[in-house]
């Protein structure tokens, strides 16, 4: 077996494991803000965009999404009713409508981060201290990969 068959196969374990674990977390029944907000999933997908990025056109929001700007205005107007959303003029251009999260918006997400890390957390306790040792350097390692996924350094130009 190559060097690269044993890292598939070591990722492919990996990504079981960790859809199990989504499995069985999801099984406990504990409260959770995210099941309980009744958002449809595309407007959980608009509250998550808005809190990763602070703000959105509507444009950007259909780009991110694969739908049509009308079909994004109904998604946000209705989480405008549910006190999530507002919108709010471009201070750079006028003609265009950004959508940010409300407070309340804010909150729900800080509530679905709170009940999973608790989740996880109670997950946690049932390792042994070598064990945690070793998982928070390896999460550690996995945080820095995720970084520099998200901002990759720049290519040098050779010769």
């Amino acid at each position: 077996m190559s060097v690269n068959d044993d890292r598939e196969q070591l990722i492919d374990q990996i990504g079981a494991i960790q859809r199990d674990l989504g499995r069985l977390m999801a099984q406990h029944r504990a409260p959770s803000p995210l099941f309980d907000s009744n958002l449809t999933m595309r407007q959980l997908k608009v509250v998550m965009i808005l809190s990763g990025q602070g703000s959105a056109s509507g444009q950007d929001l259909a780009t991110h999404l694969d739908v049509g700007l009308g079909t994004v205005t109904g998604i946000v107007d209705r989480l405008v009713a549910h006190g999530l959303v507002a919108r709010r003029e471009d201070p750079r251009d006028r003609r265009i409508r950004r959508a940010e999260l409300t407070p309340a918006g804010r909150a729900l997400i800080e509530q679905i981060a709170d009940a999973g890390l608790t989740e996880f957390r109670r997950l946690l306790q049932h390792l042994d201290t070598p064990t945690l040792r070793d998982m928070s350097a390896i999460m550690d390692k996995i945080q820095q990969a995720a970084l520099t996924l998200r901002n990759p350094a720049p290519h040098k130009k050779v010769g």
